[in-house]
């Protein structure tokens, strides 16, 4: 049995999108829900599932290995970004090589880098002119939204939309296509 941990920042739309979509699955179990921000509304969202938690700060995460015993402690053999806005450590990257996976907002490699998330990506799109926009599904390296990318989609990007009417369309994207690409790479 695959064991994922997902790691999520803030609503938690995304994770539980996959705590449904793997809830019977006969390879792959939703292990745990972890997060940098003990607010985080996916924290419930978990709780909700019957999914273990666990918070932990900036120390934790970069300068120990708390957050890597406490993985290995429960199986954990892949690790699925959602929403989550650390850049992830070396120390989890070697430890899970090839294993771990993101989402991000838009079409890399446009629009991404250190403080490309959520609105902000919404927000430069819209500024930039651009007439397509989208989700990528990438694995993780140690720099941001550069890591091989498995998967993309696109949407339209019209002259009259808001940055919030785009955060929609992408979000319809992301709802659509993400478990269904970790499930194909946890499988192969």
């Amino acid at each position: 049995m695959h064991q994922l941990a997902i790691f999520a920042s803030g609503n938690g739309t995304n994770a539980e999108a996959l705590f449904n979509y793997f809830k019977n699955h006969a390879q792959v179990r939703v292990a745990a829900l972890l997060s940098n921000n003990p607010d985080a509304f996916a924290l419930q969202r978990a709780n909700n599932h019957g999914i273990e938690t666990r918070v932990f700060d900036k120390k934790q995460f970069r300068e120990s290995d708390d957050v890597l015993i406490w993985l290995r402690d429960r199986g954990v053999t892949h690790l699925v970004l959602a929403g989550f806005l650390w850049l992830v450590p070396p120390r989890l990257i070697q430890a899970f090589p090839d294993r771990i996976i993101n989402i991000h907002p838009a079409l890399l490699p446009k629009f991404g880098g250190k403080g490309m998330f959520g609105m902000h990506v919404h927000e430069a799109v819209k500024k930039s002119g651009e007439d397509t926009t989208g989700i990528t599904i990438h694995l993780v390296n140690e720099r941001y939204d550069e890591g091989q990318i498995l998967f993309q989609a696109a949407c339209p990007v019209l002259t009259t939309d808001t940055a919030h009417e785009i955060a929609g369309r992408i979000h319809t994207l992301e709802q659509a296509h993400y478990p269904h690409v970790v499930e194909k790479w946890i499988l192969g």
